[in-house]
C-alpha cells in the first residue's frame, strides 16, 4: 500500500481509508476532523531522478531547494513513506543526507533506501515544526519516532446549557454549552471521580431526554446519589448552590468547599438535625474519597504536564502525569516506537511534537532532562495555544519532587512491560514449536463470527504479535451476503476469509520471505498463523478459500474447537498435515491460546452488540430516498412518532413545514402499497 497522502488546500486526508465495515469499531478511538495546517507550498521534486537512489538521487535534489524552513518526505521504492522531517533550511539540512558519510547505522539505511523525495516550504520553522508532527502522526512513517497509543482523553462535563446542570464524562470537540474539567488519564478515573462527585454534590447524570420526561424521582435519588430536580425533590436555586459547590471543588477549591460542608455539618448537629448532618457527613467523605485517589496534589503547580522517560533495553517508556487546578487528574505511561541509538532527550522532543498536535497544551510542560530545540517546541506550543507555554527542567522544589515522582512511575512501568515483552517472546516461541511451525510466528490473526440466529452477523479479527495485541489493526466484517443461510457459520467464515485475503492480495501481493528477528521490518501485513474459532468444518472452509486464493503456502490456519461440554481446557487443536491433539491443562500455550480466542471472541461479541444496537434504534424514515435529516426531524416533531407518520394521510403530511405534495406522495407510498389516499 503507497504510504503518500496528498495535501490540498493546507488540509491533509487518506487516499487509502478503508471501508467503514472493515475499520476498528473502538468507542474510544474518537476520529479526530481533518484541521486546517499552517500556509504551505510545494517545492516541486518531480519523479525519481533518472533511476538514482540513496545520497545520489538526495544529491540532484538539493540542487533545486531553497534555503528556506520546510518539511521534507522520503520515499522508497514501493512509495512508502521513510521518514518525515522538519529545517531551518530545506537546502542545507537534506545535503547532509547528500554525504553519504558519517551517518547512524539507521540514517544509511534510511538514506540508501531512498527513492524518491517530496518537500514542502512553511513561512516559520515553527509551522515547519507543527507541520512534520502532524505528517508523523497520519503517515507513520518507519525511521520516525511514533507514538502509539494515541486516543483522547477523557474531561468531565459539566452542562450549562438546561435548567439543571448534568455531570459526564466526555470526549472529542468541546462543542456543547458548559464548563469542562480535566484532562484525565483514563475512562476509568473519570468514571470513578464522577461517582465520587454524586455522592457528595448530588447533581444528575441523566440524558436531558430522560431529565425532561421524568414524572418521578429515580433510583439515584433514593440511594442519595442525585438531587432529583427533574420533579423538583429540590428547588432550582439549591441546585445551582451544589452545581457551584462542585465548580469549586473541580477548579481547585476543594479545601474551601470542604470546610462549607463541615460547617453546615456542625451546624446541622448542633439543631438537632442528624438525618441532614449524615447527608453532609457522607458528602465530605465522598470529597475525601477524590482526593485520596489523585495521589500527589502539589500547592504550587496550578497546571502542568509532567514527562519523565526511562531508556533501557531498546524500549523507552514515557511517563505522562496530569496537573490542573492544583489537582493531579492521573497518569498514563507511553511507549513510543523508536530506533534503538536515538537518545532519550531525542526520543521525548519527538514525542512532545506529536503529543501536543491534536491536544490542548498546558501552560507549564515539566520534564525530566533537557531536549534539543526546547525553546522551539515552547514557542510553537504558545502559538498554538494563544497563550504562554513554558518548558522547564526543574532543578529543586516542589517541581524537582514532581518530575522525580515520574521518574519512578517511568522506571517502574518500563520494567513491566520488559517483563511483558519477554513472556510474550517465550509463549510465541512455544506457540512455534507446539505447532512445528518453520518459524517464530511475528503476526498470528484470530477470526470468530457473533450472531443471534444469524441476524446482524459480525466477523471479528484480531490481531496479536512480538508485543502483544495490536488494536489498530482490528477489524470487523459485517456479514454481507444474501446467500448464506442464517446461522450458517461455515458460509460466514467463507465471506470473512474471502474478503480479508483477496483484498490483502490486491493491497499488499503475495508475501515475501518473512523478516528474520533482529532485521529491521515493520510490523508484517501477511499473517504468518490464523486462529479458526472452530473444528474440522470450519478448517476445510477455510483452507477451501486458501487454496482458491492460491495462498494455501503462504498461511498456516489452524482451527481451535471447543473442548467437551465448551470447558476451557480441553480444547482440540486442528493443525494442516496432522491429527488434532488437546494440550496438557497447565500448558502455558494453552493459556495464550485462550486468551487469543477469548479476545477475538470479545471484539466479534462488541461489534455485533454495536450493529444490533443500531438497527433496533434505526428509523423506517431513514428507508426513504429523498427524507434527509431536516424533513425527518420536522416529521417526528409534527407526528410525534414514526408509527404516527405511517398512518398520516396525503395532506397531513404536506401540512408538516418543508413538506411538498410531492414528498408527501412519496413518504405515502412507502407505506401505503396500495396507494389508496
Amino acid at each position: 500500500m503507497s504510504g503518500r497522502q496528498p495535501i490540498d488546500g493546507g488540509i491533509l486526508y487518506d487516499e487509502n481509508a478503508r471501508d467503514d465495515d472493515e475499520i476498528m469499531d473502538e468507542a474510544d478511538a474518537a476520529e479526530e476532523p481533518a484541521r486546517v495546517l499552517p500556509a504551505i507550498e510545494w517545492v516541486e521534486g518531480g519523479s525519481q531522478e533518472n533511476g538514482l537512489r540513496g545520497a545520489a538521487l538526495i544529491g540532484e535534489f538539493v540542487k533545486r531547494l531553497p534555503n528556506s524552513p520546510g518539511v521534507y518526505r522520503m520515499f522508497n521504492e514501493a512509495g512508502d513513506v521513510l521518514y518525515v522531517g522538519k529545517a531551518r533550511s530545506l537546502k542545507k539540512r537534506v545535503s547532509n543526507y547528500a554525504q553519504g558519510r558519517g551517518h547512524s547505522n539507521r540514517i544509511a539505511r534510511m538514506v540508501r533506501e531512498t527513492a524518491h523525495m517530496e518537500f514542502v516550504t512553511t513561512r516559520t520553522e515553527i509551522e515547519a515544526l507543527l507541520l512534520e508532527a502532524n505528517l508523523i502522526k497520519r503517515l507513520r512513517p518507519r525511521f520516525n519516532v511514533l507514538l502509539r497509543d494515541d486516543k483522547s482523553f477523557p474531561y468531565i462535563l459539566l452542562t450549562g446549557d438546561s435548567r439543571a446542570s448534568a455531570l459526564y464524562k466526555h470526549r472529542g470537540a468541546r462543542s456543547r454549552k458548559g464548563e469542562y474539567f480535566g484532562p484525565f488519564a483514563s475512562a476509568g478515573a473519570v468514571g470513578r471521580t464522577i461517582n465520587s462527585l454524586q455522592r457528595a454534590f448530588l447533581l444528575r447524570t441523566c440524558t436531558d431526554s430522560v431529565f425532561e420526561s421524568r414524572t418521578r424521582p429515580c433510583l439515584l435519588h433514593q440511594i442519595k446519589r442525585c438531587a432529583a430536580p427533574c420533579t423538583h425533590e429540590i428547588s432550582d436555586a439549591d441546585y445551582a448552590e451544589l452545581v457551584d459547590e462542585a465548580k469549586a471543588f473541580l477548579s481547585g477549591r476543594s479545601q474551601a468547599v470542604k470546610a462549607q460542608i463541615a460547617s453546615a455539618m456542625t451546624a446541622a448537629s448542633e439543631e438537632l438535625d442528624f438525618e441532614r448532618a449524615a447527608l453532609y457527613r457522607d458528602r465530605l467523605s465522598a470529597l475525601s474519597h477524590v482526593q485520596a485517589h489523585q495521589g500527589i496534589n502539589p500547592s504550587g503547580v496550578e497546571e502542568a504536564d509532567v514527562f519523565a522517560i526511562h531508556h533501557e533495553g531498546g524500549i523507552s517508556c514515557i511517563q505522562v502525569f496530569f496537573f490542573r487546578t492544583g489537582q493531579n487528574w492521573g497518569n498514563r505511561a507511553y511507549f513510543p516506537k523508536a530506533d534503538p541509538s536515538l537518545t532519550p532527550a531525542e526520543v521525548l522532543a519527538a514525542f512532545l511534537a506529536q503529543f501536543y498536535d491534536d491536544k490542548p497544551c498546558p501552560r507549564q510542560v515539566l520534564l525530566c532532562e533537557a531536549v534539543e530545540e526546547q525553546d522551539l517546541l515552547a514557542e510553537a506550543f504558545t502559538e498554538k495555544s494563544a497563550y504562554k507555554v513554558s518548558i522547564q527542567v526543574p532543578q529543586r522544589g516542589e517541581k524537582k519532587d514532581l518530575v522525580d515522582h515520574a521518574v519512578a512511575n517511568a522506571r517502574e512501568a518500563h520494567g513491566r512491560k520488559l517483563a511483558e515483552t519477554a513472556s510474550q517472546a517465550r509463549l510465541l516461541e512455544g506457540f512455534a514449536q507446539t505447532f512445528a511451525l518453520e518459524r517464530i510466528p511475528r503476526r498470528i490473526e484470530i477470526y470468530d463470527n457473533s450472531h443471534i440466529m444469524g441476524t446482524n452477523a459480525v466477523g471479528g479479527m484480531v490481531v496479536a504479535g512480538p508485543e502483544g495485541f495490536v488494536k489498530g489493526q482490528y477489524r470487523k466484517f459485517n456479514i454481507k451476503s444474501t446467500d448464506i443461510t442464517p446461522g450458517d457459520d461455515f458460509g460466514m467464515m467463507r465471506e470473512v476469509m474471502t474478503r480479508r485475503f483477496a483484498r490483502l492480495l490486491k493491497e499488499e501481493g503475495k508475501p515475501d520471505r518473512p523478516a528474520e528477528p533482529g532485521e529491521d521490518a515493520p510490523f508484517p501485513a501477511w499473517p504468518d498463523v490464523i486462529l479458526i474459532d472452530g473444528g474440522q468444518g470450519q478448517m476445510s472452509a477455510v483452507c477451501a478459500i486458501l487454496k482458491e486464493l492460491d495462498i494455501e503456502d503462504c498461511v498456516v490456519a489452524i482451527g481451535v474447537a471447543k473442548g467437551v461440554d465448551r470447558d476451557a481446557g480441553r480444547e482440540r487443536f486442528f493443525p494442516p498435515g496432522r491429527d488434532a491433539f488437546t494440550l496438557p491443562p497447565r500448558d502455558p500455550v494453552l493459556y495464550f491460546i485462550q486468551r487469543l480466542r477469548d479476545e477475538a471472541h470479545r471484539f466479534a461479541i462488541g461489534s455485533h452488540r454495536a450493529r444490533r444496537k443500531k438497527e433496533m434504534v434505526k428509523n423506517p424514515l431513514d428507508e426513504i430516498a429523498g427524507i434527509g435529516p431536516t424533513r425527518k426531524r420536522a416529521l417526528l416533531h409534527h407526528f410525534g412518532t414514526a408509527k404516527a407518520v405511517s398512518r398520516a394521510g396525503i395532506n397531513d403530511l404536506m401540512a408538516v413545514e418543508g413538506i411538498s405534495e410531492a414528498v408527501a406522495r412519496l413518504v405515502y407510498d412507502h407505506f401505503h402499497e396500495d396507494g389508496a389516499r
